[in-house]
């Protein structure tokens, strides 16, 4: 269940925002990708797209053809651009990333090998990619991060905490200047070490992280469509990932992580890590910036600070959100399965205005 929070008295009755962008995102491919990309064109106007597809996305050339793939869902007259990533693995080439930095691709994508869904083909061991870190410092990538260590010895709750010391600590000791995001964050200890990290360290948060403590995944019974990867944690780690949201530092921005899955394969003796969050992005940051008494500071999070640390500028137009309760469908039309929302059936505050 959503936090329970009282929401502060307000009177404001709208919102108005410079057009968000979402700096993770998870769209698939195919007939399920036509389903979702709508939902996030409708709300953002660039969204960093992840790699980890089937065979994943390891070259310039297989990122262009998936954006085009990507912009052709793309609801005509909506103003939306995907921007593109490539999936770090051991052997990819220096040469690469020069090709990639000519199409347009802005990322590096790394997933420890098996951390997550699709991360099989994953880093074993970063000193293997250092010559193609070498290169992306130069050319001015950024280097995208899945903060988890993989030992199965280490307690899943303790894997971000883990990975701080053992992988990303040596990492920014060896290259100082590569740009890297630590993407969805869940620890008190990542937020923390983001907040003291030099200019060149940034990290998004996901509206779920705001929302939810691990809590949500039990109550009632097991509800799979709250499970995720890196898993929502203790409620003082979510009271730390709020905390950080709201202080205005440039170094917090919104990132989804949204994740579609097919109802089928959540509803599963091994269900897949991820929660759909893209049809409501934007009102469940509303909602996590109202509870937290800091809506003023939700156009800073959402518009501006993640192209600051991109080096892209601030997208032009709004959208605008309405003091207007409405309950999140429980299903939506996902190819030829179902795709359930996290969140199916709740009530929330704010809504999208068209």
């Amino acid at each position: 269940m959503m936090n329970t929070t009282a929401l502060p008295p307000t009177a404001a009755a709208s919102l108005t925002l410079t057009r968000p962008d979402d700096w993770h995102l998870h769209v698939r491919d195919g007939a399920a990708m036509a389903a979702v990309v709508p939902h996030t064109a409708r709300q953002f106007g660039r969204a960093i797209i992840m790699p980890n597809l089937r065979p994943p996305v390891t070259t310039a050339a297989q990122a262009v053809a998936y954006r085009d793939r990507i912009r052709a869902c793309v609801p005509a007259g909506v103003d939306f651009e995907p921007l593109m990533t490539l999936y770090l693995t051991d052997n990819t080439p220096p040469d690469e990333i020069r090709r990639a930095r000519e199409a347009g691709v802005v990322a590096l994508k790394l997933y420890p090998a098996g951390a997550t869904t699709n991360s099989d083909a994953g880093v074993t061991d970063i000193r293997k990619t250092h010559a193609t870190l070498e290169m992306m410092q130069r050319e001015g990538l950024l280097l995208l991060v899945h903060g988890e260590v993989t030992d199965p010895s280490v307690d899943v709750f303790d894997r971000e905490a883990r990975f701080i010391e053992q992988v990303m600590e040596p990492l920014r000791d060896a290259f100082p200047e590569l740009k890297i995001v630590f993407e969805h964050i869940t620890t008190r200890e990542a937020a923390q070490y983001v907040a003291e990290a030099g200019p060149n360290m940034a990290a998004t948060l996901t509206a779920h992280h705001l929302l939810y403590n691990r809590n949500a995944i039990f109550t009632g019974g097991l509800r799979p469509h709250y499970y995720c990867l890196p898993v929502l944690k203790r409620e003082e780690h979510r009271r730390a990932l709020v905390a950080s949201a709201t202080s205005g530092s440039p170094k917090f921005f919104l990132g989804t992580d949204s994740a579609p899955h097919a109802a089928h394969l959540k509803e599963h003796a091994a269900a897949c890590a991820g929660c759909y969050t893209a049809l409501s992005a934007i009102e469940l940051y509303a909602e996590a910036f109202e509870r937290a008494g800091a809506l003023d500071r939700l156009e800073g999070f959402a518009s501006l600070h993640g192209p600051a640390f991109y080096g892209l500028p601030v997208n032009t137009g709004t959208i605008t959100l309405k003091r207007e309760p409405w309950q999140l469908p429980e299903t939506l039309p996902y190819g030829d399965a179902e795709l359930k929302p996290m969140g199916g059936g709740e009530t929330l505050n704010w809504r999208l205005v068209d």
